[in-house]
């Protein structure tokens, strides 16, 4: 422990996230002055990229955007869309959407708790230097990650940047025999997750409690007409720990975002100026009366219990969500037929319209104006990581308070993995992490 009142601590970039940024923390007189995320990867511009494209493109160029959730940028752009012409696709095309989604959860989540969270807790530097002490873990690790991306390369086409998505619904269709030929392994994967959950409820949580708002979907109908709504996936309704609960199209009148001069990222506020979070503790949060048993009956069994206010527990959360999303594509897989077309018309209309759908890491919103001659007129996408971009400086500043009495090393891993909670997809965020502490 260093008892100098006069600290400089710098990480040059930050480990075990998608992107690149840095961090400022400015302490004086043991107070946390300042924190501000630095998000320096240069601006993509895909929202002007896409004005000008045809309105069945957003799906594939969005998909660019990310090669960790493409499926999320794919479907927030096709439900904008199909909103915006009016067509609500059949039963067996959502059904479908939604296992797409649960294939690009199960692989994100893992590779999250697996490679890139688990690390932290249990004092490694990476998910190769920890797989010479936890080989089976790690195995396991991988086995249900390529799960995961086995599901996204059967309906989708491949596992990154899928190629079987459109507008209105998918190029082909798969066989019923393709899809149930996945059941074994399936079963074995939710034994597997359910186990994970067990194993992540046994790490040691860093103390810290965090009262953001929470904002999520909440699915207001099932993929068919006699289908109960489930957990948040691939539609629904925005709610909130406030309260607040609206239909998609009246986002811009709640939510904001605004520019900092410390990032290319922009910020995501609520119009009342509230910070809000979004991801996995927010949707358990307000959706743990959806899930089903298996992922219900281990969270319960485990103390993990909602709302989940402590963000180094979101590991946990995620892992439950594992669980869920595994047992809903068995599920899914039961009650698929095969559709009479693969996809239905989606003639193009002058009009407005929005659709969000739940990436792994929270809301993705997305806003098409598009003409009668089947144009972009505009586009707006919000990610998640920019969502929670002033809920992450809050944590930061919040646990760095309660642990100046840290020497610069401990301090400087415990930062880094408060960042890590929040799985945050920089490049997605710039359309982090060099760490300096200063203290005097």
């Amino acid at each position: 422990m260093t008892h100098s009142h006069e600290r400089d601590i710098s990480v040059e970039a930050l480990a075990r996230v998608e992107g690149e940024g840095a961090m400022r923390v400015k302490i004086r007189d043991d107070h946390v002055e300042h924190v501000a995320l630095e998000i320096y990867e240069p601006p993509r511009f895909f929202e002007a990229l896409l004005v000008g494209r045809a309105y069945t493109e957003p799906p594939d160029l969005t998909a660019r955007i990310c090669g960790i959730c493409p499926v999320a940028y794919q479907l927030s752009a096709i439900n904008a869309i199909e909103d915006a012409c009016g067509v609500e696709p059949p039963p067996m095309i959502r059904l479908l959407r939604r296992l797409l989604y649960c294939g690009e959860w199960i692989e994100s989540h893992v590779l999250h708790v697996f490679l890139l969270h688990a690390p932290d807790f249990l004092g490694y530097q990476s998910a190769i230097e920890m797989a010479a002490d936890h080989h089976a873990l790690v195995e396991q690790g991988l086995r249900l990650r390529k799960l995961g991306n086995t599901l996204l390369e059967v309906i989708g086409g491949r596992a990154i940047h899928p190629i079987n998505v459109r507008v209105g619904g998918f190029h082909r269709a798969p066989r019923v025999a393709t899809l149930q030929a996945l059941r074994p392994e399936l079963e074995w994967a939710r034994d597997a997750a359910i186990a994970t959950v067990r194993a992540v409820a046994g790490f040691d949580f860093p103390d810290l409690e965090q009262h953001h708002v929470y904002v999520a979907l909440r699915p207001d109908v099932g993929w068919g007409p006699d289908v109960a709504p489930g957990y948040p996936l691939e539609t629904g309704r925005v709610v909130a720990s406030d309260g607040l609960d609206i239909a998609v199209q009246e986002w811009p009148r709640w939510f904001r975002e605004e520019h900092v001069p410390h990032s290319t990222a922009l910020h995501g506020r609520m119009v009342t100026g509230a910070t809000y979070a979004v991801g996995p503790q927010a949707r358990f949060a307000l959706n743990a009366d959806r899930l089903h048993a298996p992922a219900a009956d281990v969270a319960a069994e485990v103390g993990l219990a909602a709302p989940e206010r402590n963000p180094f527990r979101s590991i946990l959360v995620r892992a439950v969500e594992t669980v869920e999303a595994i047992d809903e594509a068995l599920r899914l897989i039961d009650a698929y037929e095969e559709p009479d077309a693969p996809a239905v018309e989606v003639p193009p209309v002058d009009g407005v319209g929005h659709g969000a759908t739940e990436a792994p890491r929270g809301i993705l919103y997305h806003r098409y104006a598009i003409s009668a001659d089947g144009l972009v007129a505009a586009a707006t996408i919000v990610p998640p990581t920019a969502q929670n971009q002033p809920a992450m400086e809050a944590d930061l500043a919040g646990f760095v308070q309660r642990h100046l009495d840290l020497d610069d090393e401990a301090l400087r891993w415990r930062s880094e993995q408060a960042i890590r909670n929040y799985d945050p997809c920089i490049s997605c965020s710039t359309h982090f992490l060099d760490l300096q502490i200063d203290r005097g």
